[in-house]
């Protein structure tokens, strides 16, 4: 309710502000205008107001606008404040949710979906960790930026569970390996084994990348990985500490070493899910002044 008060009051300042910084817009018709320039005077010696209004109009009280002219500024003063009322009017409203709706019951697609208003609005920049065998049945491991996929695909299928979220090649890190570095087995999902292949991945990204990227992602069949940076976040791959990820609007690091804190301003989610081997989200918050 405050929120609409709040809104609406908004609404009714910018209309002010409009009005104030095109004068035309204040009145409703041509004589309205012409009675703004007429004075108690004027209307003490015409004994009319229209004849006052006359005098007005035909330039005995400086330089005044034609009726045309009135009409004209008029017209272009009423577009340019719709225009304005519509750019006002959809930066308020809320983004449409893919999530919205939804019935779901995997914890990984739960976590996505609390995250989903946060990422689309920029309060928050999450990059998710997943381990899985892709569809040609290969190991691969990868680092998501959530907030730029959000932006550039829709996650309506992923929502509905008619696609599964896959970390690719155009991600912020992307892995495929082969046998000479064998992965570790995953026969449960406790959080320590977790851990350990997290850890592991962790240092296969670190060693084997080869270009910069977006995300990290490893197939660990073919051993091929490939790095880009996203629009919110610079993969940093030759520091001392491994990999990192540097946020483009804070500067703050990302560290996703599982053996290390997140960094400031940063949390990590470790999440049980039916869908995928390993999953990992972190969460970095966008502090606004």
């Amino acid at each position: 309710m405050a929120a609409c008060r709040n809104t609406a009051r908004e609404r009714m300042e910018h209309s002010a502000a409009a009005r104030v910084l095109d004068p035309i817009a204040q009145f409703q018709l041509y004589e309205d205008y012409l009675d703004s320039k007429v004075t108690p005077m004027d209307l003490f010696y015409s004994k009319s107001r229209e004849l006052a209004r006359k005098l007005v109009e035909h330039g005995r009280k400086g330089t005044v606008l034609s009726r045309e002219e009135f009409e004209e500024k008029k017209a272009a003063a009423q577009i340019a404040e719709a225009a304005k009322s519509n750019t006002f009017y959809n930066r308020n409203q809320p983004a449409t949710l893919a999530s919205a709706g939804k019935e779901l019951k995997d914890n990984f697609l739960k976590a996505l979906a609390e995250r989903e208003e946060a990422n689309r609005s920029g309060k928050m920049t999450s990059v998710i960790f997943i381990r899985d065998h892709n569809t040609v049945g290969q190991e691969v491991s990868g680092y998501i930026d959530y907030a730029h996929r959000l932006k550039t695909q829709d996650f309506e299928p992923y929502f509905s569970g008619k696609k599964r979220l896959m970390p690719g090649r155009s991600d912020l890190c992307h892995k495929e390996h082969r046998a000479a570095t064998p992965a570790p087995a995953l026969a449960s999902t406790s959080h320590l084994q977790q851990g350990r292949v997290a850890r592991f991945t962790y240092t296969v990204c670190s060693v084997l990348r080869g270009k910069k990227a977006v995300a990290d992602y490893y197939n660990w069949k073919t051993q091929v990985s490939t790095s880009n940076s996203s629009p919110n976040f610079e993969v940093i791959y030759n520091d001392p500490n491994g990999l990192l990820f540097k946020n483009t609007r804070d500067k703050k690091i990302l560290n996703v070493d599982p053996l290390s804190g997140p960094g400031e301003d940063s949390n990590r989610t470790l999440l049980q899910s039916d869908l995928y081997i390993h999953v990992v989200i972190y969460d970095h918050s966008i502090r606004t002044v």
